[in-house]
């Protein structure tokens, strides 16, 4: 029976070792799939940094290392920092490519000559400046197709060498740079998304009018530096901008402003250093948004009433380093820089003419503001007409004068000049009581009153001709809060017919700088005389004398004393000289000699000393005087004698004890008596 079980028994032994095996097999297969993932996990998670670089999570730091080449790089890394080495073309790996995670990619100032391939197409953000790529083609923007702002600036990159539609696989392209180029002209084919392009120090001279074709998304446009001139710029090119807010010109050879300058959105308007001499009438109408704007560094003088008309948010308007010519043509910018106060910032807004108000800000010139004459008309009158001034249109102010604007109608209608005027030096109307009082030859204080308060008052004052010819005819605008006015450089021995009206608040945005006015105002008129070159009134005499005689009597006595001392200090120079000369002859004819003392050595030109030269072998020697030791007279024409000392030899020296003297020379005899040669003694 044993026999019969046992082959049952190995069937399933055997049956339960084969399961048994089987399941090693699988719990090893499982054992080894388990470690494999965990292994796999841990060298995604301690994926070495690279050993030149420094890694801070995703963003890694290659920069200014000296590389050639872009190192391995862990899968995990965004943002490449790779600027500031020496990576070329070929520095690039292939491998770039399947990093999927980069952003943004940093390699300016590198070695680049072309624009790098194998960049992952995950690319965002671009940074390629500073280096030496001369192309754009098409074909390597279309492997980044996400690229959103591509930095090109300081490269060699010219117009022909961007590519027909480079950017037209790049439709999420927001900002393009290319500064510092080679470009001729603006580029073609930018794509319609582009909402900043800097072409900056360039060589564009043209902006044709297809330029900025579709580009209604741009809102800042750079062209600083560049060839660009008025007359090739197209007039309708910046009016496709529609949205554009920032439009910078600077460093350009601009005249004027260009024309058609989109106006709906535009924020900041910057036309520095340019060649402005003026800036057109309406060329800033519409810029209601206008918040700053620049005009330093041109050759403006004046600006035109009503530039500014629109510019109701500017904060700020630089114009520094522009000539200024702060005459009456300025008076509408000093009242609305007033009006604004300290809404806005003015820089360099300074007075470069005329001479008298040079280097003042024109905001300060508060007294010459209100007494400036605005308006001015020459006008003249032929028998038998009505009344009336014809007259012309200047545009700019000349130079060193006051600017003046002459209207193209009809001016003021006074009253007819063979009128008497002679009832009084007043004249009184509805509202107004207007005086005339001559001051001077040449001046008139006008005063007057109103009932009721007004804005402002027209005032002009008419010279009359000879016989029925009327003369000048000068008008000008006073501020309402003043009741008296000073005419100046009138004409002596003229009359004048002075004649105001006042300017209700409600006309008086109808009356324009050119003089238009309504027919119908009511005008008070009055008139005066000048005097012949003496003034009218005693009081104003005397008191003008007793202002002017102690500073006179200051003056003249001043130049008297002055005078005298002069002619007293040559009187006493000629008495110095000719009593010098009168004592050297007195001394030539007399042979008395014994008042002679010390200061008369200063006659012989050498300088006063208590001294005698004496000639001692081998040579001289100064001796001293004593003090107290008269002087021997001297002879005649010398001022010191030279006695020759010879050593002890036996001989001694005898001088006599009197003198011959003559006008020529002196001889003394004691020396040929004492055995001395001739040649041996000498005088001077």
């Amino acid at each position: 029976m044993f026999l019969t079980m046992a082959p049952a028994c190995l069937s399933k032994l055997w049956a339960w070792l084969f399961i048994g095996f089987l399941c090693v097999i699988g719990y090893n297969g499982m054992l080894q799939f388990a470690a494999a993932t965990i292994q796999g996990y841990i060298e995604d998670m301690d994926m070495p940094c690279p050993s030149v670089c420094r890694c801070d999570e995703d963003f890694i730091y290659c920069n200014d290392r000296g590389l050639s080449s872009i190192p391995s790089l862990p899968p995990s890394a965004s943002v490449l920092y790779l600027q500031n080495n020496h990576i070329n073309n070929p520095g690039l790996p292939i491998s770039l490519e399947h990093h999927l995670s980069v952003r943004v990619v940093y390699l300016y100032d590198n070695e680049l000559d072309e624009f790098p391939m194998h960049l992952p197409p995950s690319v965002r953000e671009l940074h390629l400046q500073d280096n030496n790529i001369r192309t754009i083609p098409r074909t390597t923007l279309a492997r980044m197709p996400l690229l959103e702002k591509l930095h090109l600036d300081d490269n060699s990159i010219s117009t022909v060498s961007i590519e027909d539609q480079a950017f037209a696989d790049n439709p999420r392209l927001r900002l393009l740079f290319l500064s510092r180029n080679h470009l001729s002209s603006i580029p073609s084919g930018l794509p319609a998304s582009l909402e900043e392009l800097r072409l900056d120090d360039n060589r564009i001279s043209t902006i044709p009018t297809h330029a900025f074709r579709g580009l209604s998304s741009l809102r800042c446009l750079v062209l600083d530096g560049n060839l660009l001139a008025n007359q090739r710029i197209a007039d309708d090119t910046f009016s496709r901008l529609s949205n554009l807010t920032e439009l910078s010109l600077v460093r350009n050879t601009l005249q004027t402003p260009p024309v058609n300058l989109p106006s709906t959105h535009l924020q900041r308007l910057s036309l520095q250093d340019n060649a402005l001499t003026h800036m057109p009438r309406g060329s800033l109408d519409g810029m209601h948004r206008l918040q700053r704007l620049d005009l330093s560094g041109n050759n403006l003088t004046t600006l035109p009433r009503g530039l500014f008309k629109d510019l109701d948010n500017l904060g700020q308007l630089l114009v520094r380093g522009n000539p200024w010519h702060c005459g009456c043509n300025l008076r509408w910018l000093y009242d609305w820089l007033r009006v604004r106060g300290n809404s806005i910032t003015v820089r360099g807004l300074i007075c470069h003419g005329p001479d008298r108000v040079r280097d003042i800000a024109l905001i300060d010139l508060t007294s010459e503001m209100e007494d400036c004459e605005v308006l001015r008309i020459t006008a003249t009158k032929d028998k038998g007409a009505v009344g009336g001034v014809e007259s012309s249109t200047t545009n700019a102010p000349p130079q060193g004068s006051l600017f003046t604007l002459r209207s193209k109608r009809l001016g003021l209608g006074l009253p007819d000049s063979a009128l008497d005027y002679t009832l009084s030096s007043s004249g009184v109307g509805k509202s107004l009581a207007l005086n005339v009082k001559p001051l001077t030859h040449n001046s008139i204080r006008v005063t007057w009153s109103v009932a009721q308060p007004s804005s402002s008052f027209r005032l002009s004052w008419l010279r009359l001709g000879t016989g029925n010819a009327m003369g000048s005819i000068t008008e000008t605008l006073v501020r309402g809060d003043r009741r008296e006015y000073l005419l100046t450089s009138l004409q002596p021995r003229s009359s004048y017919i002075i004649c105001m009206v006042p300017l209700p608040a409600s006309s008086e945005s109808k009356v324009t700088i050119s003089g238009d006015a309504d027919s119908d105002e009511a005008v008070v008129c009055a008139k005066a005389e000048t005097s012949d070159l003496i003034p009218l009134e005693e009081e104003d005499d005397k008191s003008h004398q007793i202002t002017t005689l102690p500073l006179a009597g200051i003056i003249g006595g001043a130049t008297a004393t002055v005078s005298l001392a002069l002619i007293f200090g040559v009187f006493c120079w000629y008495a110095h000289r000719t009593g010098h000369l009168c004592s050297r002859d007195h001394y030539t004819r007399s042979n008395s000699r014994k008042s002679k003392n010390y200061d008369d050595y200063i006659e012989s030109g050498t300088k006063k000393d208590n001294t005698i030269l004496e000639i001692r072998s081998p040579g001289f020697q100064m001796t001293p005087m004593p003090a107290c030791q008269p002087v021997q007279p001297k002879p005649l024409r010398e001022d010191y004698i030279i006695h020759t000392i010879f050593p002890s030899n036996g001989t001694g020296l005898y001088k006599g004890s009197n003198h011959v003297s003559n006008a020529e020379h002196v001889t003394n005899r004691g020396y040929r008596e004492g055995g001395i040669p001739d040649i041996d003694y000498c005088y001077t």
